[in-house]
Protein backbone atom coordinates (compact mmCIF):
# COMPACT_ATOMS: atom_id res chain seq x y z
CA UNK A 1 0.00 0.00 0.00
CA UNK A 2 3.14 2.46 -0.57
CA UNK A 3 1.91 5.59 -2.01
CA UNK A 4 4.87 7.06 -3.81
CA UNK A 5 4.04 10.18 -5.08
CA UNK A 6 2.68 11.24 -1.70
CA UNK A 7 6.57 10.01 0.16
CA UNK A 8 7.88 12.19 -2.49
CA UNK A 9 5.59 15.38 -1.43
CA UNK A 10 6.69 14.96 1.94
CA UNK A 11 9.98 14.99 1.71
CA UNK A 12 9.96 17.84 0.09
CA UNK A 13 7.92 19.50 1.82
CA UNK A 14 9.95 19.05 4.72
CA UNK A 15 12.59 20.07 3.14
CA UNK A 16 11.56 23.61 1.26
CA UNK A 17 10.13 24.79 5.23
CA UNK A 18 13.73 23.47 6.31
CA UNK A 19 15.18 25.35 3.31
CA UNK A 20 12.77 28.69 4.44
CA UNK A 21 14.07 28.12 7.82
CA UNK A 22 17.64 29.01 6.86
CA UNK A 23 16.79 31.61 4.19
CA UNK A 24 15.13 33.48 7.36
CA UNK A 25 18.12 32.95 9.62
CA UNK A 26 20.61 34.20 6.38
CA UNK A 27 18.32 37.05 6.51
CA UNK A 28 17.26 36.18 2.91
CA UNK A 29 13.33 35.67 3.61
CA UNK A 30 11.31 37.98 6.16
CA UNK A 31 10.60 35.94 9.28
CA UNK A 32 6.73 35.78 8.42
CA UNK A 33 4.53 32.88 8.29
CA UNK A 34 4.02 30.54 4.86
CA UNK A 35 0.96 30.16 3.49
CA UNK A 36 0.06 26.66 3.15
CA UNK A 37 1.33 25.76 -0.48
CA UNK A 38 1.02 22.54 -2.66
CA UNK A 39 3.17 20.01 -4.39
CA UNK A 40 2.02 17.67 -7.36
CA UNK A 41 2.37 16.42 -10.89
CA UNK A 42 2.70 19.32 -13.37
CA UNK A 43 0.65 19.06 -16.78
CA UNK A 44 3.69 19.49 -18.15
CA UNK A 45 6.12 17.18 -17.16
CA UNK A 46 9.10 18.68 -19.35
CA UNK A 47 9.02 20.70 -16.09
CA UNK A 48 9.88 18.18 -14.00
CA UNK A 49 8.30 15.24 -11.96
CA UNK A 50 6.90 17.81 -9.04
CA UNK A 51 6.43 21.11 -8.94
CA UNK A 52 5.81 23.42 -6.11
CA UNK A 53 3.78 27.16 -5.83
CA UNK A 54 5.58 27.79 -2.17
CA UNK A 55 7.28 31.07 -3.86
CA UNK A 56 3.91 32.37 -5.80
CA UNK A 57 1.71 31.49 -2.67
CA UNK A 58 3.96 33.61 -0.51
CA UNK A 59 4.64 36.78 -2.28
CA UNK A 60 2.73 38.76 -0.96
CA UNK A 61 3.11 37.63 2.70
CA UNK A 62 6.67 38.30 1.76
CA UNK A 63 6.70 41.24 0.30
CA UNK A 64 8.61 40.27 -2.95
CA UNK A 65 8.94 38.56 -5.92
CA UNK A 66 8.21 35.24 -6.54
CA UNK A 67 11.02 34.50 -8.36
CA UNK A 68 13.44 36.08 -5.70
CA UNK A 69 11.76 33.90 -3.17
CA UNK A 70 12.20 30.34 -5.07
CA UNK A 71 15.75 31.12 -5.61
CA UNK A 72 16.49 31.95 -2.05
CA UNK A 73 14.81 28.53 -1.12
CA UNK A 74 16.91 26.41 -4.10
CA UNK A 75 20.19 27.89 -2.54
CA UNK A 76 19.52 26.50 0.47
CA UNK A 77 17.30 23.51 -0.37
CA UNK A 78 19.09 20.12 1.54
CA UNK A 79 17.65 17.34 -1.95
CA UNK A 80 19.76 14.18 0.02
CA UNK A 81 17.03 13.06 2.60
CA UNK A 82 14.46 13.44 -0.01
CA UNK A 83 13.55 11.57 -3.68
CA UNK A 84 14.74 14.43 -5.64
CA UNK A 85 17.61 14.47 -7.56
CA UNK A 86 17.54 17.98 -8.37
CA UNK A 87 15.32 21.14 -8.43
CA UNK A 88 15.33 24.55 -10.67
CA UNK A 89 13.31 27.51 -11.01
CA UNK A 90 11.04 28.37 -13.67
CA UNK A 91 8.86 30.78 -15.12
CA UNK A 92 7.70 33.71 -12.56
CA UNK A 93 8.66 31.26 -9.72
CA UNK A 94 7.91 27.63 -9.89
CA UNK A 95 9.92 25.28 -8.15
CA UNK A 96 10.36 22.31 -10.73
CA UNK A 97 11.71 18.92 -8.94
CA UNK A 98 13.60 16.06 -10.73
CA UNK A 99 13.17 12.64 -9.05
CA UNK A 100 15.99 10.62 -8.64
CA UNK A 101 15.96 6.74 -10.67
CA UNK A 102 16.32 4.96 -7.47
CA UNK A 103 12.43 6.81 -7.16
CA UNK A 104 11.32 4.97 -10.56
CA UNK A 105 12.72 2.07 -9.47
CA UNK A 106 10.92 2.37 -6.57
CA UNK A 107 7.58 2.08 -8.24
CA UNK A 108 8.03 -1.08 -10.17
CA UNK A 109 9.05 -2.46 -7.39
CA UNK A 110 5.86 -1.25 -5.38
CA UNK A 111 3.63 -2.63 -7.93
CA UNK A 112 5.57 -6.33 -8.47
CA UNK A 113 5.44 -7.09 -4.66
CA UNK A 114 1.74 -5.89 -3.74
CA UNK A 115 0.01 -7.33 -7.14
CA UNK A 116 -3.45 -7.38 -6.77
CA UNK A 117 -3.85 -4.89 -4.00
CA UNK A 118 -1.41 -2.10 -5.50
CA UNK A 119 -3.23 0.86 -5.54
CA UNK A 120 -5.47 0.03 -2.66
CA UNK A 121 -4.73 2.67 0.49
CA UNK A 122 -6.35 3.10 3.93
CA UNK A 123 -8.44 6.24 3.73
CA UNK A 124 -11.14 4.24 5.12
CA UNK A 125 -9.55 3.00 8.02
CA UNK A 126 -12.23 0.09 8.02
CA UNK A 127 -15.40 2.84 9.11
CA UNK A 128 -18.53 0.71 7.76
CA UNK A 129 -20.61 2.19 4.51
CA UNK A 130 -23.84 1.29 2.36
CA UNK A 131 -23.76 2.15 -0.67
CA UNK A 132 -27.92 1.91 -2.18
CA UNK A 133 -28.35 1.98 -5.39
CA UNK A 134 -30.96 1.28 -8.57
CA UNK A 135 -33.73 0.11 -5.72
CA UNK A 136 -36.10 0.40 -8.75
CA UNK A 137 -39.89 -0.36 -8.40
CA UNK A 138 -40.54 -3.92 -8.59
CA UNK A 139 -43.39 -3.02 -10.62
CA UNK A 140 -41.70 -2.86 -13.84
CA UNK A 141 -38.62 -3.27 -15.67
CA UNK A 142 -35.18 -1.19 -15.31
CA UNK A 143 -34.53 1.45 -17.36
CA UNK A 144 -31.42 3.72 -18.47
CA UNK A 145 -31.37 5.70 -15.44
CA UNK A 146 -31.05 2.14 -13.42
CA UNK A 147 -28.21 1.01 -15.83
CA UNK A 148 -26.11 4.09 -15.31
CA UNK A 149 -26.73 3.83 -11.61
CA UNK A 150 -26.04 0.74 -11.54
CA UNK A 151 -22.92 0.58 -13.03
CA UNK A 152 -21.54 4.05 -11.25
CA UNK A 153 -23.22 2.54 -7.63
CA UNK A 154 -21.24 -0.82 -7.91
CA UNK A 155 -18.34 0.77 -9.33
CA UNK A 156 -18.16 3.20 -6.63
CA UNK A 157 -18.64 0.46 -3.87
CA UNK A 158 -15.39 -1.31 -5.46
CA UNK A 159 -13.52 1.78 -5.10
CA UNK A 160 -14.31 2.34 -1.74
CA UNK A 161 -13.78 -1.22 -0.83
CA UNK A 162 -10.52 -0.25 -2.53
CA UNK A 163 -9.88 2.53 -0.28
CA UNK A 164 -10.31 0.84 2.90
CA UNK A 165 -13.95 0.79 3.56
CA UNK A 166 -15.72 -2.00 5.09
CA UNK A 167 -18.77 -1.61 2.35
CA UNK A 168 -22.58 -3.13 2.02
CA UNK A 169 -24.46 -2.97 -1.03
CA UNK A 170 -27.72 -2.60 -0.39
CA UNK A 171 -30.97 -2.49 -2.20
CA UNK A 172 -34.34 -1.04 -1.39
CA UNK A 173 -37.72 -3.22 -2.24
CA UNK A 174 -40.44 -0.58 -2.30
CA UNK A 175 -43.31 -3.09 -1.43
CA UNK A 176 -45.42 -1.36 1.03
CA UNK A 177 -47.10 2.19 -0.32
CA UNK A 178 -48.65 3.75 -3.06
CA UNK A 179 -46.99 2.01 -5.53
CA UNK A 180 -48.16 -1.19 -4.38
CA UNK A 181 -51.82 -0.71 -4.06
CA UNK A 182 -51.47 1.11 -7.96
CA UNK A 183 -49.61 -2.40 -8.79
CA UNK A 184 -52.27 -4.80 -6.81
CA UNK A 185 -55.10 -2.45 -9.22
CA UNK A 186 -53.28 -2.84 -12.63
CA UNK A 187 -52.76 -6.48 -11.99
CA UNK A 188 -56.76 -7.05 -11.13
CA UNK A 189 -57.65 -5.21 -13.89
CA UNK A 190 -55.56 -7.53 -16.42
CA UNK A 191 -56.58 -10.79 -14.78
CA UNK A 192 -60.55 -9.54 -14.63
CA UNK A 193 -60.19 -8.76 -18.57
CA UNK A 194 -58.51 -11.73 -19.31
CA UNK A 195 -62.32 -13.41 -18.04
CA UNK A 196 -64.11 -10.67 -18.88
CA UNK A 197 -62.97 -8.89 -21.44
CA UNK A 198 -61.64 -5.60 -21.90
CA UNK A 199 -64.57 -3.27 -22.42
CA UNK A 200 -66.21 -4.55 -19.59
CA UNK A 201 -63.13 -3.52 -16.74
CA UNK A 202 -62.01 -0.28 -17.34
CA UNK A 203 -57.91 0.02 -16.51
CA UNK A 204 -57.19 2.40 -13.82
CA UNK A 205 -56.70 5.42 -15.59
CA UNK A 206 -53.04 6.12 -13.30
CA UNK A 207 -52.62 2.30 -13.45
CA UNK A 208 -48.70 0.56 -14.80
CA UNK A 209 -49.85 0.15 -18.54
CA UNK A 210 -46.66 -2.35 -19.24
CA UNK A 211 -46.68 -5.47 -20.68
CA UNK A 212 -45.31 -6.94 -17.88
CA UNK A 213 -48.27 -6.71 -15.48
CA UNK A 214 -50.37 -8.47 -18.71
CA UNK A 215 -48.00 -11.60 -18.55
CA UNK A 216 -48.02 -11.36 -14.65
CA UNK A 217 -51.86 -11.95 -14.69
CA UNK A 218 -51.96 -14.78 -17.56
CA UNK A 219 -49.17 -16.37 -15.30
CA UNK A 220 -51.57 -16.35 -12.07
CA UNK A 221 -54.60 -17.00 -14.46
CA UNK A 222 -52.89 -20.13 -15.76
CA UNK A 223 -51.94 -21.37 -12.40
CA UNK A 224 -55.18 -20.28 -10.25
CA UNK A 225 -57.69 -20.14 -12.94
CA UNK A 226 -60.87 -18.00 -12.34
CA UNK A 227 -60.26 -18.96 -8.82
CA UNK A 228 -60.36 -15.46 -7.84
CA UNK A 229 -62.44 -13.58 -10.36
CA UNK A 230 -65.76 -13.58 -7.87
CA UNK A 231 -63.28 -13.42 -4.94
CA UNK A 232 -63.54 -10.34 -2.49
CA UNK A 233 -61.51 -7.57 -4.22
CA UNK A 234 -58.65 -6.99 -0.92
CA UNK A 235 -58.39 -10.85 -1.04
CA UNK A 236 -57.73 -10.86 -4.87
CA UNK A 237 -55.60 -8.43 -4.81
CA UNK A 238 -53.22 -9.52 -2.24
CA UNK A 239 -53.01 -13.06 -3.92
CA UNK A 240 -51.97 -11.30 -6.85
CA UNK A 241 -49.28 -9.45 -5.21
CA UNK A 242 -48.19 -12.32 -3.46
CA UNK A 243 -47.51 -13.97 -6.80
CA UNK A 244 -46.44 -11.27 -9.21
CA UNK A 245 -44.08 -9.07 -6.55
CA UNK A 246 -41.67 -11.88 -5.69
CA UNK A 247 -41.00 -12.88 -9.49
CA UNK A 248 -40.99 -9.21 -9.85
CA UNK A 249 -38.22 -8.90 -7.82
CA UNK A 250 -36.39 -12.13 -8.78
CA UNK A 251 -36.12 -11.08 -12.52
CA UNK A 252 -34.15 -7.69 -11.12
CA UNK A 253 -32.17 -9.70 -9.20
CA UNK A 254 -31.22 -11.80 -12.02
CA UNK A 255 -31.11 -8.93 -14.32
CA UNK A 256 -28.98 -7.06 -12.09
CA UNK A 257 -26.35 -10.36 -12.12
CA UNK A 258 -26.27 -10.34 -15.82
CA UNK A 259 -24.80 -6.91 -15.11
CA UNK A 260 -22.43 -8.28 -12.76
CA UNK A 261 -23.84 -6.81 -9.44
CA UNK A 262 -24.47 -8.84 -7.01
CA UNK A 263 -26.36 -7.05 -3.17
CA UNK A 264 -25.08 -8.01 0.01
CA UNK A 265 -28.87 -7.02 1.43
CA UNK A 266 -31.95 -6.92 -0.25
CA UNK A 267 -34.10 -4.94 2.34
CA UNK A 268 -38.06 -4.92 1.84
CA UNK A 269 -39.79 -1.15 3.24
CA UNK A 270 -42.98 -3.90 4.33
CA UNK A 271 -40.04 -4.35 6.88
CA UNK A 272 -40.57 -1.07 8.24
CA UNK A 273 -43.82 -1.25 8.32
CA UNK A 274 -44.51 -4.51 10.34
CA UNK A 275 -41.39 -4.17 13.01
CA UNK A 276 -43.19 -0.88 14.05
CA UNK A 277 -39.91 1.40 13.15
CA UNK A 278 -42.10 3.36 10.55
CA UNK A 279 -44.31 4.30 13.73
CA UNK A 280 -41.67 5.23 15.91
CA UNK A 281 -39.76 7.27 13.70
CA UNK A 282 -43.31 9.49 13.48
CA UNK A 283 -43.03 9.42 17.36
CA UNK A 284 -39.93 10.43 17.72
CA UNK A 285 -40.69 13.68 15.12
CA UNK A 286 -44.14 14.26 17.15
CA UNK A 287 -42.17 14.33 20.35
CA UNK A 288 -39.46 16.98 19.11
CA UNK A 289 -42.05 18.85 18.28
CA UNK A 290 -41.77 18.78 14.16
CA UNK A 291 -45.11 17.78 13.58
CA UNK A 292 -48.22 19.42 12.56
CA UNK A 293 -51.87 18.77 11.89
CA UNK A 294 -53.42 20.32 9.04
CA UNK A 295 -56.60 18.81 6.30
CA UNK A 296 -56.46 15.66 8.05
CA UNK A 297 -52.67 14.91 7.64
CA UNK A 298 -49.98 14.86 9.52
CA UNK A 299 -46.63 17.21 8.19
CA UNK A 300 -43.44 17.24 8.90
CA UNK A 301 -41.84 20.64 9.51
CA UNK A 302 -38.88 20.40 6.68
CA UNK A 303 -38.36 24.09 6.71
CA UNK A 304 -37.32 24.13 9.99
CA UNK A 305 -34.50 22.19 8.56
CA UNK A 306 -33.59 23.60 5.77
CA UNK A 307 -35.91 22.39 3.25
CA UNK A 308 -37.98 24.35 0.84
CA UNK A 309 -41.57 23.33 1.86
CA UNK A 310 -43.06 21.10 4.61
CA UNK A 311 -44.14 17.15 4.07
CA UNK A 312 -46.91 15.53 4.65
CA UNK A 313 -46.15 12.10 7.01
CA UNK A 314 -49.26 10.46 7.28
CA UNK A 315 -52.20 11.64 4.30
CA UNK A 316 -55.82 11.91 5.55
CA UNK A 317 -56.28 8.48 4.59
CA UNK A 318 -53.97 7.24 7.44
CA UNK A 319 -51.75 5.79 5.00
CA UNK A 320 -47.85 6.55 5.46
CA UNK A 321 -45.92 8.76 2.39
CA UNK A 322 -43.10 7.39 1.21
CA UNK A 323 -41.38 10.19 3.15
CA UNK A 324 -41.75 9.05 6.44
CA UNK A 325 -40.89 5.28 5.28
CA UNK A 326 -37.54 7.27 3.68
CA UNK A 327 -36.87 8.69 7.35
CA UNK A 328 -37.61 5.67 9.05
CA UNK A 329 -35.69 3.53 6.73
CA UNK A 330 -32.50 5.62 6.82
CA UNK A 331 -32.88 5.75 10.99
CA UNK A 332 -32.87 2.10 10.34
CA UNK A 333 -29.56 2.23 8.54
CA UNK A 334 -27.67 4.49 10.79
CA UNK A 335 -29.30 3.89 14.51
CA UNK A 336 -30.34 0.21 14.25
CA UNK A 337 -27.37 -1.26 11.73
CA UNK A 338 -24.70 1.51 12.59
CA UNK A 339 -23.40 2.62 9.38
CA UNK A 340 -20.97 5.27 9.74
CA UNK A 341 -21.79 6.69 6.59
CA UNK A 342 -24.53 6.07 4.14
CA UNK A 343 -24.59 6.90 0.30
CA UNK A 344 -27.66 6.86 -1.98
CA UNK A 345 -27.39 7.03 -5.90
CA UNK A 346 -30.36 8.82 -7.01
CA UNK A 347 -31.86 10.31 -10.58
CA UNK A 348 -31.00 14.49 -10.68
CA UNK A 349 -34.62 14.67 -10.71
CA UNK A 350 -34.49 13.97 -6.86
CA UNK A 351 -32.37 17.00 -5.85
CA UNK A 352 -34.93 18.62 -4.29
CA UNK A 353 -35.81 15.37 -1.52
CA UNK A 354 -31.70 15.46 -0.13
CA UNK A 355 -31.97 18.67 2.07
CA UNK A 356 -35.47 17.73 3.35
CA UNK A 357 -33.87 13.94 4.09
CA UNK A 358 -30.88 15.63 5.83
CA UNK A 359 -32.32 17.93 7.38
CA UNK A 360 -35.43 14.57 8.79
CA UNK A 361 -31.96 12.76 9.95
CA UNK A 362 -30.88 15.98 11.73
CA UNK A 363 -34.74 16.10 12.98
CA UNK A 364 -34.55 12.71 14.74
CA UNK A 365 -31.20 12.65 16.40
CA UNK A 366 -28.82 11.85 13.40
CA UNK A 367 -26.39 14.14 12.09
CA UNK A 368 -27.36 14.73 8.47
CA UNK A 369 -24.05 15.36 7.00
CA UNK A 370 -23.42 11.49 7.61
CA UNK A 371 -25.73 10.86 4.53
CA UNK A 372 -24.00 11.81 1.43
CA UNK A 373 -26.12 11.50 -1.98
CA UNK A 374 -25.01 11.14 -5.42
CA UNK A 375 -27.12 12.71 -8.22
CA UNK A 376 -26.97 11.25 -12.00
CA UNK A 377 -28.04 12.79 -14.69
CA UNK A 378 -29.82 11.52 -17.69
CA UNK A 379 -27.99 9.29 -19.93
CA UNK A 380 -28.56 10.04 -23.99
CA UNK A 381 -29.20 6.93 -26.47
CA UNK A 382 -27.27 7.19 -30.00
CA UNK A 383 -27.07 5.35 -32.93
CA UNK A 384 -26.03 6.94 -36.21
CA UNK A 385 -26.01 9.97 -34.70
CA UNK A 386 -29.52 9.99 -33.76
CA UNK A 387 -31.45 9.86 -30.60
CA UNK A 388 -32.44 6.27 -29.63
CA UNK A 389 -35.83 6.05 -27.58
CA UNK A 390 -37.75 2.96 -28.02
CA UNK A 391 -36.80 -0.80 -28.29
CA UNK A 392 -36.65 -2.38 -32.07
CA UNK A 393 -37.56 -5.75 -30.18
CA UNK A 394 -40.19 -4.77 -27.65
CA UNK A 395 -41.24 -0.97 -29.06
CA UNK A 396 -40.74 0.32 -25.54
CA UNK A 397 -38.78 2.42 -24.10
CA UNK A 398 -34.98 0.77 -23.61
CA UNK A 399 -34.81 -1.23 -20.28
CA UNK A 400 -31.35 -2.59 -18.88
CA UNK A 401 -32.78 -5.82 -20.67
CA UNK A 402 -32.80 -4.32 -24.19
CA UNK A 403 -29.51 -2.26 -23.56
CA UNK A 404 -27.34 -5.93 -22.66
CA UNK A 405 -28.47 -7.80 -25.82
CA UNK A 406 -27.33 -5.01 -27.88
CA UNK A 407 -23.84 -3.68 -26.05
CA UNK A 408 -21.58 -6.31 -23.87
CA UNK A 409 -21.96 -5.57 -20.34
CA UNK A 410 -18.08 -4.67 -20.30
CA UNK A 411 -19.15 -2.05 -22.80
CA UNK A 412 -21.90 -1.01 -20.84
CA UNK A 413 -20.23 -0.90 -17.15
CA UNK A 414 -17.11 1.37 -18.53
CA UNK A 415 -19.31 3.91 -20.85
CA UNK A 416 -21.37 4.74 -17.71
CA UNK A 417 -18.46 5.39 -15.65
CA UNK A 418 -17.17 7.61 -18.33
CA UNK A 419 -18.16 10.63 -16.50
CA UNK A 420 -19.11 12.14 -13.46
CA UNK A 421 -22.47 11.64 -12.22
CA UNK A 422 -23.77 14.99 -12.42
CA UNK A 423 -22.91 14.98 -16.20
CA UNK A 424 -25.28 14.64 -18.95
CA UNK A 425 -23.89 10.93 -20.83
CA UNK A 426 -24.25 10.15 -24.14
CA UNK A 427 -23.80 6.50 -24.56
CA UNK A 428 -22.91 5.92 -28.51
CA UNK A 429 -24.40 2.27 -29.07
CA UNK A 430 -22.36 2.45 -32.37
CA UNK A 431 -18.99 2.74 -30.62
CA UNK A 432 -19.60 0.69 -27.50
CA UNK A 433 -19.88 -2.76 -30.09
CA UNK A 434 -16.72 -0.97 -32.59
CA UNK A 435 -13.95 -2.94 -32.30
CA UNK A 436 -11.43 -0.42 -32.62
CA UNK A 437 -9.21 2.23 -30.68
CA UNK A 438 -12.05 4.67 -30.72
CA UNK A 439 -13.80 2.29 -28.35
CA UNK A 440 -12.28 3.43 -25.05
CA UNK A 441 -13.18 -0.27 -22.94
CA UNK A 442 -11.72 -1.95 -26.36
CA UNK A 443 -8.84 0.26 -26.35
CA UNK A 444 -8.05 -0.96 -22.54
CA UNK A 445 -8.76 -4.51 -22.87
CA UNK A 446 -6.22 -4.38 -26.40
CA UNK A 447 -3.51 -2.81 -24.28
CA UNK A 448 -3.61 -6.05 -21.80
CA UNK A 449 -4.08 -8.57 -24.41
CA UNK A 450 -1.40 -6.79 -26.31
CA UNK A 451 1.10 -7.11 -23.03
CA UNK A 452 0.33 -10.56 -22.96
CA UNK A 453 1.23 -11.25 -26.59
CA UNK A 454 4.55 -9.85 -26.07
CA UNK A 455 4.97 -12.06 -22.86
CA UNK A 456 3.96 -14.88 -24.66
CA UNK A 457 5.81 -14.31 -28.00
CA UNK A 458 8.85 -14.17 -25.93
CA UNK A 459 8.62 -16.67 -23.90
CA UNK A 460 8.04 -19.13 -26.86
CA UNK A 461 11.24 -17.91 -28.11
CA UNK A 462 13.06 -19.73 -24.49
CA UNK A 463 12.95 -15.54 -23.29
CA UNK A 464 12.03 -15.59 -19.92
CA UNK A 465 10.81 -12.31 -17.34
CA UNK A 466 12.87 -12.56 -14.61
CA UNK A 467 13.17 -10.65 -11.24
CA UNK A 468 15.02 -7.27 -11.91
CA UNK A 469 17.35 -5.54 -9.33
CA UNK A 470 16.64 -1.41 -8.23
CA UNK A 471 19.86 -0.92 -10.54
CA UNK A 472 18.35 -2.90 -13.40
CA UNK A 473 15.48 -0.76 -13.30
CA UNK A 474 17.43 2.46 -13.67
CA UNK A 475 18.13 1.79 -17.03
CA UNK A 476 14.73 2.91 -18.14
CA UNK A 477 15.58 6.63 -19.10
CA UNK A 478 13.78 7.07 -22.36
CA UNK A 479 10.47 9.92 -21.77
CA UNK A 480 8.40 7.10 -22.69
CA UNK A 481 9.27 4.79 -19.90
CA UNK A 482 9.24 7.56 -17.18
CA UNK A 483 6.01 8.65 -18.25
CA UNK A 484 4.38 5.31 -17.76
CA UNK A 485 6.34 4.56 -14.75
CA UNK A 486 4.61 8.15 -13.00
CA UNK A 487 1.56 6.99 -14.33
CA UNK A 488 1.63 3.80 -12.68
CA UNK A 489 2.86 5.76 -9.68
CA UNK A 490 -0.76 7.82 -9.77
CA UNK A 491 -3.00 4.92 -9.16
CA UNK A 492 -3.27 4.85 -5.40
CA UNK A 493 -3.44 8.58 -5.51
CA UNK A 494 -6.39 8.46 -8.15
CA UNK A 495 -7.83 5.83 -5.96
CA UNK A 496 -8.10 7.69 -2.64
CA UNK A 497 -9.07 10.92 -4.97
CA UNK A 498 -12.29 9.15 -6.47
CA UNK A 499 -13.42 7.70 -3.10
CA UNK A 500 -13.10 10.91 -1.36
CA UNK A 501 -14.76 12.74 -4.52
CA UNK A 502 -17.60 9.81 -5.14
CA UNK A 503 -16.21 9.36 -8.52
CA UNK A 504 -15.71 6.59 -10.31
CA UNK A 505 -14.86 7.87 -14.07
CA UNK A 506 -11.39 8.82 -12.17
CA UNK A 507 -10.89 5.40 -12.60
CA UNK A 508 -11.68 4.82 -16.39
CA UNK A 509 -9.97 8.16 -17.24
CA UNK A 510 -6.64 6.64 -15.44
CA UNK A 511 -6.66 3.29 -17.26
CA UNK A 512 -6.97 5.43 -20.58
CA UNK A 513 -4.55 7.53 -20.05
CA UNK A 514 -2.40 4.38 -19.00
CA UNK A 515 -3.16 2.28 -22.18
CA UNK A 516 -2.02 5.67 -24.37
CA UNK A 517 0.90 5.98 -22.45
CA UNK A 518 1.67 1.92 -23.48
CA UNK A 519 1.21 2.34 -26.35
CA UNK A 520 3.33 5.17 -27.02
CA UNK A 521 6.04 3.33 -25.23
CA UNK A 522 5.50 0.08 -27.11
CA UNK A 523 5.13 2.06 -30.48
CA UNK A 524 9.33 4.07 -29.75
CA UNK A 525 11.07 1.28 -27.71
CA UNK A 526 11.53 -2.07 -28.62
CA UNK A 527 11.62 -4.93 -25.95
CA UNK A 528 13.37 -7.29 -28.26
CA UNK A 529 16.58 -7.14 -29.05
CA UNK A 530 18.12 -4.90 -26.62
CA UNK A 531 20.71 -6.22 -23.98
CA UNK A 532 19.48 -8.66 -21.50
CA UNK A 533 19.22 -6.11 -18.72
CA UNK A 534 17.58 -3.56 -20.25
CA UNK A 535 15.34 -5.96 -22.18
CA UNK A 536 14.28 -7.57 -18.65
CA UNK A 537 13.81 -4.19 -17.25
CA UNK A 538 11.34 -3.28 -20.15
CA UNK A 539 9.41 -6.93 -19.92
CA UNK A 540 8.98 -5.92 -15.73
CA UNK A 541 7.75 -2.50 -16.95
CA UNK A 542 5.20 -3.99 -19.23
CA UNK A 543 3.74 -6.98 -16.34
CA UNK A 544 3.48 -3.48 -14.37
CA UNK A 545 1.46 -2.06 -17.00
CA UNK A 546 -0.27 -5.19 -17.83
CA UNK A 547 -1.33 -6.26 -14.04
CA UNK A 548 -2.46 -2.34 -12.56
CA UNK A 549 -4.73 -2.46 -16.31
CA UNK A 550 -6.55 -5.47 -14.62
CA UNK A 551 -6.56 -3.79 -11.09
CA UNK A 552 -8.71 -1.11 -12.39
CA UNK A 553 -10.74 -3.43 -14.51
CA UNK A 554 -10.83 -5.75 -11.82
CA UNK A 555 -12.49 -2.88 -9.55
CA UNK A 556 -15.37 -2.19 -12.39
CA UNK A 557 -15.84 -5.58 -12.82
CA UNK A 558 -14.75 -5.45 -16.79
CA UNK A 559 -12.34 -8.30 -18.34
CA UNK A 560 -9.04 -7.75 -18.94
CA UNK A 561 -8.83 -10.61 -21.80
CA UNK A 562 -5.56 -12.72 -22.83
CA UNK A 563 -5.93 -12.43 -26.02
CA UNK A 564 -7.97 -10.60 -28.50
Amino acid sequence: MLNLINSAIDGLNTAIVEAMGRCVAQGLLPAEPCPAFTIEVPADRSHGDLAANVAMISARAFRLAPRKIAEAITSNLELSGTMASRAEVAGPGFINFFLAPQWYSAVLEAVLSEGPSYGSCDLGRGSRVMVEFVSANPTGPMHMGNARGGALGDCLASLLEKAGYAVTREFYINDAGNQIDKFALSLEARYLQLFRGEEAIPFPEDGYHGEDITTRAREFAALRGDTFVDAEPAARREALVEYALPRNVEKLCSDLEKYRIRYDVWFKESQLHNDGELSETIRILKDGGFTYEKEGALWYAATNFGADKDEVLIRANGNPTYFAADIAYHRNKFLVRGFDRVINVWGADHHGHVARLKGAMNAIGIDGSRLDIVLMQLVRLTRNGEIVRMSKRTGKAISLDDLLEDVPVDAARFFFNLREANSHLEFDLDLAVEQSAKNPVYYVQYAHARIWSILKNLMAEGIMPRKCTGEEFTLLTAPEERELIMHLALLPQTIAEAAKTYDPARLTRYVIELATNFHKFYNTQRVKGEEEPLMQARLNLCICVRDVIKNVLDMLKITAPERM
